[in-house]
């Protein structure tokens, strides 16, 4: 019997997260007060984070200890995860590439997201912190954010951009099962949200808008408040490297390594989780693996934006980050991957693109649809929106496999898993999707 997965024991999980910094070429462009322009000091940020992020976030040490607690979470969540090898899918493309996928669809929440969300909520209990308040795009953070307030104690409050509000209840009904509250943003709870709502009462929203209320309300919300960001910054990336660490162990058991790593890119978090690690090793002249950054040609902040200092939200309350970004004003159209619906790039994935450390590639959301139902068919596994990006990177450098009649490698992370994104799959299937 052919053997199609690739497991670690409890035992093996990493004790460390991976912190990219360490190895940049060059230091990573500081955060900026936007009055200004000057860098901005860790104090700058601890009306909105805990001490010990802010010291994460600004570290240059390869890595960070995983506290006990946050590894005992772990555990709960099914770290460490599989690999699996996507035979059917090799055997419908007729292609000599291998193709394996990293299992982040099997957490309770069925995505990557718990794995920052479990250590940002510990750091915050840690401190006498209360309550959590955060954005949503297509849910899956605010799903993870509300489990892991519940485990340590602490209340959550989800902004959730309108559009997925609108597409995705069920998300809404998870978040409520965990004891969080949602609310669909822009909403009358924020002079913000008051303001977008008296130009356009009928609001699509953005994750932009939705971090600027969530850091409204967090703000006014006192000492025992904070908010919490489920992409983008570098504490955040480096939690999920979890992921790449795990993945790198596992082709060192079957004696491989990936040609390709794929994965997709709203904010940054879940390529970041899969690839920084092997891009540290290629930094450090230990691996020739090429990176595949995929994202929505509507959304195309890599492909078409500027590399700049902007704004993390729209009403623009953050510092000034240096990323490549629509422009932090960007309303993006109303797709299904509500998670890839972001203006700009993490910090540190926008330096590495800068240095050309990564290929940024996009596509179309029924071209990266007809993917996921291809993996479905082939697999048995409905994925993510968001995942399907990364699924249509990987059919497409099979089939260029194919063609050349060449064995190579290719990994990608199956983000989450898609099983509260129906609607989207039925407009797909009924020919109503744009």
């Amino acid at each position: 019997m052919q053997k199609t997965k690739v497991e670690l024991t409890q035992d093996e999980l990493p004790r460390k997260w991976y912190n990219v910094q360490a190895d940049l070429k060059k230091p990573l462009p500081p955060p900026l007060n936007p009055a200004t322009n000057q860098p901005i000091g860790p104090e700058a940020l601890a009306a909105v984070f805990p001490m010990e992020l802010i010291k994460q976030e600004v570290s240059t040490e390869r890595y960070i200890d995983i506290p006990d607690e946050v590894l005992q979470a772990y555990y709960l969540l099914g770290r460490p995860s599989p690999l699996q090898r996507a035979v059917h899918l090799e055997q419908r493309l007729k292609t000599p590439a291998k193709i394996y996928f990293k299992r982040e669809d099997l957490s309770p929440t069925g995505s990557h997201k718990p794995n920052t969300a479990f250590a940002q909520a510990y750091y915050n209990k840690k401190e006498g912190i209360e309550q959590l308040v955060t954005e949503t795009g297509a849910g899956q953070w605010g799903s993870a954010l509300s489990l892991a307030c519940n485990y340590f104690g602490l209340k959550c409050k989800v902004f959730m951009v309108r559009v997925s509000y609108d597409q995705k209840p069920y998300r809404k009904f998870v978040m409520n099962v965990y004891g969080a509250s949602v609310t669909p943003s822009p909403s009358n709870e924020t002079e913000f949200g008051r303001k977008l709502l008296a130009q356009n009462p009928n609001h699509p929203g953005s994750l932009g808008i939705a971090i600027s209320e969530a850091m409204e309300v967090a703000v006014k919300g006192g000492a025992k408040s904070k908010y919490s960001l489920g992409s983008v910054l570098n504490h955040v990336c480096m939690h999920q490297t979890i992921i790449g660490q795990e993945t790198m162990m596992q082709f060192d058991k079957i004696d491989e390594k990936p040609d390709y790593m794929i994965a997709c890119v709203g904010g940054g978090s879940n390529f970041a989780g899969f690839t920084f690690p092997m891009i540290g090793e290629k930094l450090r002249g230990k691996s020739d693996t090429q990176f595949i950054a995929v994202e929505p040609t509507s959304v195309p902040s890599m492909t078409k934006g500027d590399y700049k200092y902007d704004f993390g939200d729209t009403a623009q309350m953050t510092p000034l980050l240096k990323m490549y970004t629509l422009g932090a004003g960007f309303i993006p159209p109303e797709i299904h991957a509500g998670g890839l619906r972001y203006h700009g790039a993490a910090p540190t994935l926008s330096a590495l693109l800068d240095a050309q450390a990564i290929t940024p590639v996009s596509f179309e959301q029924k071209e990266c649809f007809e993917a996921g139902i291809t993996f479905a068919r082939s697999e048995g596994i409905i994925p993510a929106p968001e995942s399907t990006h990364a699924i249509k990177a990987a059919i497409d450098l099979a089939l260029e496999a194919k063609k050349k009649n060449e064995k190579k490698i290719i990994a990608f992370n199956l983000s989450g898993h898609g099983l509260l994104d129906l609607s989207g799959y039925d407009n797909y299937l009924s020919g109503k999707m744009n």
